[in-house]
């Protein structure tokens, strides 16, 4: 039997990766320097992260046939950017523990599973929908900015559909790779290739830290990460069982927190990179797409700041749009599903509005607050008919 694994496969996993380090590794470097960290500590933290990543993609995604992308709480990263200052790093690794610990319980009990099953999936894809808008507008944003590179690409793109469908990306990817390169876009920087290795931090727990550092980041992991992480692959068609994968990511908070895993989530945005048909038109193998951005997390998570580095070289005005690119066809899909239906349209338009707006109350991002909208609106209107 022939291994089913494609270059689509390879290439979508690559792009998630590289979206995902290059959108949101300076938030961990903010947060980790709060908390009075050196750069081996650092570095701790990169391998930590990026080995959960790996393992919990390349399991999940293995065991359950399903493309299950994990990723590190960009919002918890940069709530614990101004949370840490001034809290000793055995304190904030108490902090990070007992979040996992809350993560862990929340599986177990299946509170978050039943919570996602009251979502109508028109309010859902409208919440996604919002959480993609701003990548997909990159693309334009960039192409007055850096015309001839950003028009490229999209000329790129459109042939690719038209001709290659499933090597789109890819070919948008090298294209515009090698004409940034030409361009002197990319900046030049000295590369130590250096393997990463772990430093152990004796937790302890402080119930002041707990409270103000361990409670928000759990509130902000769930309902800022898990919430559209769960409406990513609903979108998509997916439906695993939620209890042992929000299990599975709490656990594996608790293990590597230590040594710096302060929180591990289901991912959104690069997760719809692998889960789109360009990713494979086959549902079936899809998931060994999600396999190969698990490998790329792990080979990242080895080099640490040298990958690091390596990413910061490259220029926004190609990856941001490159993003973009690669989540047209699954904002398309969720608008699809959110205004699909007339007596869901309202609620989903709120929800889809409140999620772009970006709006934060206490330190909880839009995506809560849209999804609390739109179902707010929903019973509302239900309540007048």
């Amino acid at each position: 039997m022939r291994f089913p694994l494609k270059i689509s496969h390879i290439s979508s996993g690559f792009i998630a990766v590289l979206v995902g380090y290059t959108s949101s590794v300076a938030i961990v470097f903010q947060a980790a320097n709060a908390a009075g960290a050196d750069q081996a500590l650092i570095n701790s933290w990169l391998l930590a992260l990026g080995l959960g990543m790996a393992a919990t993609c390349i399991g999940l995604s293995f065991y359950y046939k399903t493309p299950i992308l994990t990723a590190w709480s960009t919002p918890g990263a940069a709530m614990l950017a101004t949370a840490l200052v001034d809290v000793p790093m055995n304190e904030a690794v108490g902090a990070f523990i007992f979040s996992g610990l809350l993560i862990t319980l929340s599986g177990i009990t299946g509170s978050l599973d039943r919570l996602s099953k009251l979502i109508p999936p028109p309010i859902a894809a409208a919440m996604l929908a919002g959480v993609l808008m701003p990548f997909c507008l990159e693309i334009f944003t960039y192409l007055q900015q850096e015309f001839a590179l950003v028009a490229l690409m999209c000329v790129t793109y459109l042939l690719g559909k038209r001709l290659f469908p499933l090597y789109a990306i890819p070919l948008v990817l090298v294209v515009g790779g090698v004409a940034a390169w030409s361009m002197g876009l990319f900046e030049t920087k000295q590369l130590d290739f250096e393997i990463a290795s772990f430093v152990f931090t004796m937790p302890t727990f402080s119930m002041t830290s707990l409270i103000s550092i361990g409670i928000p980041l759990f509130i902000v992991t769930m309902s800022s990460q898990n919430m559209p992480g769960i409406a990513t692959m609903h979108t998509a068609g997916y439906r695993p069982p939620l209890s042992p994968i929000i299990t599975t990511t709490g656990i594996t908070t608790m293990l590597l927190a230590p040594f710096g895993g302060f929180a591990f989530n289901l991912a959104a945005i690069t997760a719809a990179i692998c889960m789109e048909k360009d990713a494979d038109p086959n549902r079936e193998t899809r998931y060994l797409a999600a396999v190969s951005a698990g490998v790329f997390y792990f080979i990242a998570a080895l080099f640490g700041a040298t990958v690091v580095a390596l990413f910061s070289m490259s220029p926004k005005a190609l990856i941001l749009p490159l993003a973009g690119l690669a989540l047209i066809g699954t904002l398309g899909n969720s608008l699809a599903v959110a205004l699909d239906k007339p007596t869901y349209r309202e609620a989903a338009l709120v929800t889809f509005l409140v999620t772009v707006s970006g709006v934060v109350f206490f330190g909880i991002g839009a995506t809560f607050w849209g999804l609390i909208a739109g179902l707010l609106v929903q019973k509302v209107l239900q309540f007048r008919s």
